[in-house]
């Protein structure tokens, strides 16, 4: 049997995935994605500078979103101006380094993210079944603690993913099935035994984000418990009513996560155009949804972007 060659076992770049059929249409394809991004940068910017100059929201909830709206920042930055680079300049190559440094960036964000959205709704659950304690249990240090092992808890877990692929040989094909690099994307395409990346990805997910939402899950049912003891529904629905945007941003994190690992684990014989879609979303749907929500949801933001929009007016008419 014919051994690969060097090139084989060490590639110089992989083949990013295009739309199939909606080649000659990517320059068009790339202008809503470039609107979708440049929302998402907006609105998570516009999270960060509400938060710091709102004196009323330097609480640890509002303080955690301001480190998802840091995530969510860095995530999409991370990946979507490399797309618009291949849509709009047709630069489909990503170097094998590149491609594993994106790789560790997307999924290391993806555990710092699900581990302060478990804190968030820890958060919850201590204002709600003991409220008397919150500001005791969750102070400002306490809050930057948190946000450090948060950091910490994901670069420990997802380092190893682009370090178990350096050594192995590609030898198939290229070519991607995202606009950008996901571990096991880029581990269907070695040809050697691939078990300990396999075993280790697995583990790793599993310890992250299913123990984060196995806990999350936890922190809500002790909440609904605590609120179905109140003694009237206005009262219940008033207490839990504090939960909602959490649950939204929650929901938005974790149903497209799940999506593109079924996509991945049963979807080989679906149309490519499914994979990009799933990732696509991945990226993008926290990124976009989590400031609307949070603006909906929270009347001190509301005020201050209409504030803000007020004095914008202001200006241009002067």
């Amino acid at each position: 049997m014919p051994f690969p060659n060097s090139s084989d076992l060490s590639p110089a770049s992989f083949i990013l995935a295009s739309i199939p059929g909606l080649e000659a249409a990517h320059f068009w394809v790339a202008i809503p994605l470039c609107s979708v991004y440049i929302m998402a940068v907006a609105g998570n910017c516009a999270v960060l500078f509400i938060v710091k100059t709102e004196p009323s929201l330097h609480v640890p909830m509002y303080f955690f979103l301001c480190m998802l709206a840091a995530i969510d920042l860095a995530l999409s930055t991370s990946t979507v101006p490399r797309v618009l680079a291949f849509y709009w300049f047709n630069t489909r190559e990503i170097s094998f380094s590149a491609c594993l440094i994106q790789m560790f960036f997307i999924h290391t964000l993806s555990a710092i993210e699900s581990t302060i959205l478990l804190a968030m709704a820890v958060d919850r659950y201590v204002a709600i079944c003991h409220p008397l304690r919150h500001a005791a249990i969750l102070t400002n240090a306490t809050t930057v603690k948190i946000g450090l092992a948060a950091m910490a808890r994901g670069v420990l877990f997802f380092l190893p993913l682009p370090l178990l692929l350096l050594p192995l040989p590609f030898c198939r094909s290229r070519e991607l099935s995202h606009s950008f690099c996901l571990h096991q994307d880029v581990m269907n395409l070695a040809c050697a035994n691939t078990t300990p990346s396999v075993v280790y990805g697995l583990t790793a997910i599993l310890l992250v984000m299913g123990l984060d939402a196995l806990l999350i899950c936890l922190s809500y049912l002790l909440i609904l418990k605590s609120v179905l003891r109140l003694a009237s529904w206005r009262e219940r629905l008033k207490v839990f009513s504090t939960c909602i945007a959490h649950i939204c941003v929650v929901l938005a994190f974790y149903v497209p996560l799940i999506g593109l690992s079924v996509v991945h684990r049963f979807g080989k014989d679906l149309v490519p155009l499914v994979h990009i879609i799933m990732g696509n979303m991945y990226i993008l749907v926290p990124a976009v949804l989590n400031p609307i929500i949070y603006g909906v949801r929270t009347k001190q933001i509301q005020r201050r972007i209409l504030n803000l929009i007020h004095i914008s007016n202001n200006r241009t008419a002067q």
